[in-house]
């Protein structure tokens, strides 16, 4: 077993666990933070996404040990007007995927903001890029959504990015 110290939420968080055990299942199991979902438990479908130190992050492909003294949010701890947003816009109809999706925007928009280029950026100049329908889509491709909420999803990013 290893102590594993977490600031969860804002909360300090100590925990023992086998070095192998993923962050999703300390969180999980451990914690009490069943917010965050598992999916595919492979890092393909974003269910798990949480944020550490502000970074979007596939929590079943990150061993809790290496988060050692790191802040992680999960959607327990996330108050941001995209959760307004993806109600209004009707942005998930299952709500499965939907905490790992307003993580994972939270991150993408964190990302936009400071000049991080995606694959459909046109230019590269460092001023950043439009956040057009297409970055939006392309910066959340690592998140899926098996029900299709994924034109609300966009609207609701969208809504969020303009404000």
């Amino acid at each position: 077993m290893v102590e594993v110290r977490l600031r969860v939420n804002g909360t300090a968080r100590e925990i023992d666990v086998e070095p192998q055990v993923s962050l999703l299942d300390a969180l999980r199991e451990r914690l009490g933070m069943t917010g965050t979902k598992k999916g595919c438990d492979q890092g393909a479908c974003g269910a798990c996404t949480v944020l550490a130190d502000g970074e979007r992050i596939c929590s079943c492909l990150a061993l809790a040990v290496q988060y050692d003294g790191r802040e992680i949010t999960t959607i327990e701890g996330v108050d941001h007007p995209l959760q307004a947003a993806f109600t209004e816009h009707d942005g998930f109809q299952c709500g499965y995927c939907t905490p790992g999706q307003i993580c994972s925007a939270i991150g993408m928009l964190a990302e936009h903001k400071a000049g991080a280029p995606s694959a459909v950026t046109e230019e590269l100049d460092g001023g950043g890029a439009e956040l057009t329908d297409d970055e939006i889509r392309e910066r959340m491709s690592g998140n899926l959504c098996r029900c299709g909420a994924y034109n609300g999803i966009v609207d609701a990013v969208r809504e969020v990015a303009g404000q």
